[in-house]
């Protein structure tokens, strides 16, 4: 060995951590029609309209509905996309993401 050979010894174990996924929760107000909460369902969070429409029914009958799980950014974007075009509409949509 030369003095410019360098040994290493140790061992580095490499942790992968996955990044935290967040839900995406619809709110039921008395405002919004069902119509346009199954729309945004279909369309932003592309569910089938049996899906969509089983949702809308828990958030009018429990409060709350599960629209999707998904990482932060496609969370945001998503819930971000579909209060936008409610308020175009005129709708007070709301939605929550919390972290899974």
């Amino acid at each position: 060995m030369t003095e410019t050979d360098i040994v290493i010894d140790e061992k580095i174990d490499e942790i992968v951590l996955e990044p935290p996924r967040y839900k995406v929760v619809l709110l039921n107000d008395e405002t919004t029609p069902m119509e346009w909460v199954i729309e945004v369902l279909v369309s932003i969070f592309k569910h089938s309209e049996t899906t969509a429409k089983e949702i809308t029914l828990a958030i009018h009958s429990e409060g709350s509905g599960l629209a999707g799980i998904y990482s932060y950014e496609i969370a945001e974007q998503r819930s971000l996309e579909a209060v936008s075009a409610s308020r175009e509409r005129g709708f007070p949509l709301q939605i929550k993401l919390e972290e899974e």
